[in-house]
């Protein structure tokens, strides 16, 4: 029996990383940079944001950014990526709020004291 060890090295490659294509831009990237949308199921043609990367069916990558979402719609990407979807607002929240924190300044934290005779 053939055991191959593995170095932390080759698992943090970024080589390693299954790479998928942005529907805007169709620029190729790494999965963890891009958004995995799905289409809303029950008849509905709404697009969601798949954050945990576990709903069930056929899924769309796009890249967190306004223009990689601009242009998803002018080629309307959405549906035939998803079968009909077109219901981008979810996507357009995700998208807006993405863009909103990282714009807005990180406030410092306040350091919890444990409570007395909960240190291990």
């Amino acid at each position: 029996m053939n055991v191959r060890t593995i170095t932390v090295a080759e698992v943090l490659d970024p080589g390693n990383q299954p790479e998928r294509t942005c529907i805007g831009c169709r620029k190729k990237g790494l999965r963890s940079e891009l958004l995995r949308l799905v289409a809303e199921g029950s008849g509905s043609s709404a697009v969601l944001v798949d954050e945990r990367r576990r709903m069930a069916g056929r899924g769309a990558w796009l890249h967190p950014s306004e223009s990689c979402l601009a242009l998803a719609v002018k080629r309307r990407a959405f549906g035939r990526a998803l079968n009909g979807a077109t219901g981008t607002a979810a996507v357009e929240r995700r998208i807006m709020q993405g863009t909103n924190v990282a714009a807005a300044p990180v406030a410092a934290t306040p350091t919890v004291q444990p409570e007395s005779g909960s240190e291990i």
